[in-house]
């Protein structure tokens, strides 16, 4: 069957079936990857790219109107994936909550429960109800552990453009909620140019070391044009951050392009230290951050006047 039978936008199992399209062929599409499970029950073409609105109007297919989607499954829909790799053999189930006076839902593969919302908690996107990226955010922020929480709050802002500002705000709303003493470590070093959960990870420890906040994504000028892009930087003293995450730093063209850009840093004076998702166990993270430790320190140095024999 054609990819181009199936609809081009979400479809549940009955409305294949009223198009024509039986189980055996939509269960084939699967095998041959034309079709993908987007949510559980819930169905798409492979080549239909997965907007905000493609993932709103597959929500709208499986919760009540009365649920608000909100936490993780609220993230993903505006374009950030907070699931571990663990749990993506098996689709997560949507994460949605009920407004107060509506029973929660008992449906399979969605979890619910009841919470207090503002109607400017959520917004209505192609008939579903979701959190905003600023109250999904903070959600998350007292939800998930402290890594991806911060990973998750800095891809939001990144992805949706609220501030720092708008978070200090919200955050009386969440006095004695659990995870609000997180949440409050938190929304201060919060920052939209990190462009990876790894560079919000090495942001989080370098902070918890009590060490200077590094800028995010810090461009190198060479005869005053912007070249080379820093994952992080102290750029007074000359001093990257890089993180190396496999999507973009593992294959061989990549890492000579790395090794290339990091050899110019070092003839110019640069220190590089370079982590991975492997850095942070207790052992690596005292290697690295001990070494970023003694590097600003140095460069913290009072210049000495060097005098001749005569004291001049």
């Amino acid at each position: 069957m054609a990819i181009d039978t199936f609809p081009d936008h979400p479809f549940t199992e009955p409305q294949a079936r009223s198009s024509g399209i039986t189980r055996s062929r939509l269960r084939a599409a699967l095998r041959e990857r034309r079709v993908i499970r987007l949510l559980r029950g819930v169905y798409l073409r492979a080549d239909v790219p997965q907007t905000v609105e493609v993932r709103a109007v597959a929500a709208a297919l499986v919760i009540s109107p009365y649920s608000v989607v909100c936490d993780r499954t609220a993230a993903w829909i505006w374009g950030v994936e907070c699931h571990e790799f663990r749990e993506l053999d098996v689709l997560p189930p949507l994460e949605t909550y009920v407004l107060r006076g509506h029973a929660p839902t008992d449906r399979s593969g969605v979890l619910g429960g009841t919470r207090d919302l503002m109607p400017g908690d959520w917004v209505e996107l192609h008939g579903v109800k979701v959190t905003t990226p600023l109250r999904s955010a903070m959600d998350l922020g007292c939800k998930l552990n402290r890594r991806p929480a911060l990973a998750a709050m800095d891809a939001l802002m990144r992805a949706c453009g609220f501030s720092v500002a708008d978070m200090r705000r919200m955050l009386p709303r969440y006095f004695r909620r659990r995870g609000v003493l997180q949440l409050r470590e938190l929304v201060p070093i919060v920052d939209g140019r990190s462009e990876s959960s790894g560079e919000s990870w090495t942001r989080l420890e370098i902070n918890d070391q009590g060490l200077p906040a590094p800028e995010p994504q810090w461009w190198v000028l060479i005869d005053g044009v912007p070249t080379y892009r820093l994952d992080l930087a102290y750029p007074h003293a000359r001093i990257a951050v890089e993180y190396d995450g496999e999507e973009f730093h593992s294959a061989g063209p990549d890492r000579e392009a790395d090794e290339r850009r990091r050899a110019w840093l070092r003839e110019h004076g640069w220190t590089v230290i370079v982590v991975d998702k492997h850095s942070f166990t207790d052992e690596r993270i005292v290697a690295w951050i001990g070494r970023l430790r003694a590097e600003l320190q140095d460069a913290q140095r009072v210049p000495q006047r060097w005098f001749d024999r005569t004291g001049r």
